[in-house]
């Protein structure tokens, strides 16, 4: 998503060479799992789209074949003059995975999700959908995202869902209660999204949030505003210092917990950069030391943030919205 969309401006031309340079850096480093979606792309003065984040991840396919890439596109989000709003009826998905194809340049998906629930459309009508699509071979595998335990359950059902895509991290564990438990019972993946906290967790945004294009939306979300920012900021202070002592970056140390919660549990670090990604990768190692007393420690270091995950209007989509 950070490669074409939400934070910050984007010059295609400029950005496209770095961007293509760190997949090809993923694969390198045995990262084959891109996680796209239609909407992550950015507009120019006229309004139309002059990024868009398929197409681009349909040059990396191109560029390097179809087979080194697990592709992971989504549905559910529709752009209107009121903002982004939710529609999955039939009709819908159908048109948006054929955009999507288009885009990809490939003839199927590895795992399609419904980026969010639509509330006038059933899951159950969104599940008979996906499996129609599955039994036509245009999608492999099936994932929601932002999902309730008891819409993941009715779907489920109906066709079975491989992964949910939820935000998780040190500073987001919203999910670990009711969902997490769950997921794990049905046998379903977690895809875990923003697991640095936007970058709050990997020390990379000050207090002052100067990093911050003025074009980025992390300065819309209550974290990031001027009255927590400095607080979530100051609070992480014992946390940057544990990565310290154990010989890693803050980044690393924050996924690498993550991993340390299952084999199920997949961590999806953006990230516009080839030094990043090799950064990322290695908080594989630095969970493989993980004691149980280590993660414990980690989780003290990391206080509750200030401020909900999102705004007023993308919070109404949210799970905990419908608990």
């Amino acid at each position: 998503m950070g490669m074409t969309a939400f934070y910050g401006g984007f010059d295609r031309e400029a950005a496209e060479e770095e961007s293509l340079r760190t997949i090809a850096k993923a694969l390198e480093v045995g990262i084959n799992f891109l996680d796209t979606a239609w909407i992550y792309q950015s507009f120019g003065a006229d309004g139309k789209p002059n990024t868009t984040n398929e197409e681009l991840v349909g040059k990396a396919i191109k560029i390097h074949g179809r087979d080194k890439f697990v592709i992971a596109t989504k549905f559910g989000n529709i752009m209107t003059p009121e903002g982004i709003k939710q529609s999955s009826k039939p009709e819908a998905i159908r048109s948006q995975l054929a955009d999507s194809l288009s885009r990809l340049g490939t003839d199927f998906i590895d795992l399609y999700y419904q980026h969010r629930v639509d509330p006038d459309t059933p899951m159950e009508v969104v599940a008979a959908t996906l499996k129609e699509l599955v039994a036509e071979g245009k999608v492999k595998y099936v994932g929601l995202s932002e999902c309730t335990p008891s819409e993941l359950r009715r779907f489920h059902a109906i066709q079975p869902v491989t992964a949910i895509q939820m935000e998780w991290s040190l500073q987001s564990r919203e999910i670990e209660e009711a969902v997490v438990p769950f997921a794990s019972e049905l046998g379903v993946a977690i895809v875990a999204y923003s697991p640095l906290g936007r970058g709050l967790l990997s020390a990379r945004v000050s207090a002052t949030g100067s990093e911050l294009d003025e074009k980025d939306t992390r300065r819309k979300l209550p974290r990031f505003g001027s009255d927590a920012i400095g607080t979530n900021c100051s609070g992480l202070a014992g946390f940057f210092d544990l990565a310290t002592t154990k010989g890693c970056t803050p980044a690393q140390l924050a996924l690498a917990w993550l991993h340390a919660q299952g084999d199920d549990v997949f961590p999806i670090p953006g990230t516009k950069t080839s030094s990043r990604v090799i950064e990322n990768a290695g908080a594989l190692a630095v969970a493989a030391g993980l004691t149980r007393d280590d993660l414990t420690a980690i989780e003290a270091a990391v206080p509750r943030p200030e401020g909900a995950r999102y705004g007023e209007h993308n919070a109404k989509a949210t799970f905990e919205n419908r608990l």
